[in-house]
């Protein structure tokens, strides 16, 4: 099933467990890694598509992920010709795609690469969300840059107070609500920050206390001691 300008619907899967890392799957009997992906049938919307082709790339059911979000409009790679099979070329000319973040809910036991008699991967691992795009076949490069720039703005945000994640931060009223109504409001909690080195990574941690709580970092951390003279 083709438009008119010779692109087949398709959709694209981000799958995201709960530390933001993505599925990453090396397609069989390839050198190449790759997310879920696969066209829509005629007569499919494209979430319906989506659900199916996670299930048969992953082993996944829709009630084992969340959707997170979805790219707003079609993304499209053209497919070189040496990648067209001969009868298609001339009118094949690549995909459009819609891309869709999920964040698996359930434990990462689900996913299954032999759940259908045609597998795509024959392995798979969780990487960082900004996946190596050296790894990729590169007339899907682009796209891949372009669907991880869009969705990265939904990304769940970590819950440093124990709550897991969460897609957007609580709006913070430093207002008090009581203000002209003979009304005292209840103390604010405070928040703080710290950064934390983790090898040659540096993250910056937000942790909100509660009202009359302080924090003094960790004694023992050498991030927290003063550097010897000379070093």
């Amino acid at each position: 099933m083709l438009d008119r300008e010779g692109f087949r619907p398709n959709v694209g899967i981000i799958l995201l467990n709960q530390k933001n890392q993505v599925f990453w799957g090396k397609r069989i009997r390839t050198h190449s890694w790759q997310f879920p992906q696969g066209g829509i049938d005629r007569g499919e919307s494209p979430e319906q598509a989506m659900f199916r082709e996670l299930h048969e790339e992953v082993g996944l059911l829709p009630e084992h992920v969340r959707i997170v979000a979805r790219t707003r409009d079609w993304l499209r790679y053209e497919v070189p010709d040496r990648f067209i099979r001969r009868d298609a070329r001339g009118h094949y000319k690549g995909q459009k795609q819609i891309w869709y973040l999920l964040q698996l809910v359930e434990p990462e036991w689900n996913i299954n690469l032999r759940a259908t008699s045609h597998p795509e991967f024959d392995a798979w691992r969780w990487n960082d969300f900004w996946v190596p795009l050296d790894v990729v076949v590169e007339f899907k490069r682009g796209v891949y840059e372009m669907a991880l720039t869009e969705l990265s703005r939904y990304l769940p945000r970590y819950d440093n107070r124990g709550r897991g994640y969460r897609g957007a931060p609580r709006p913070r009223n430093n207002i008090n609500e009581g203000e002209g109504k003979g009304e005292t409001s209840e103390s604010q909690g405070s928040e703080v920050s710290m950064t934390v080195q983790f090898g040659f990574i540096q993250t910056q941690i937000r942790m909100e206390l509660p009202p009359g709580g302080s924090f003094d970092p960790d004694p023992h951390n050498s991030l927290d001691k003063p550097k010897p003279e000379g070093q």
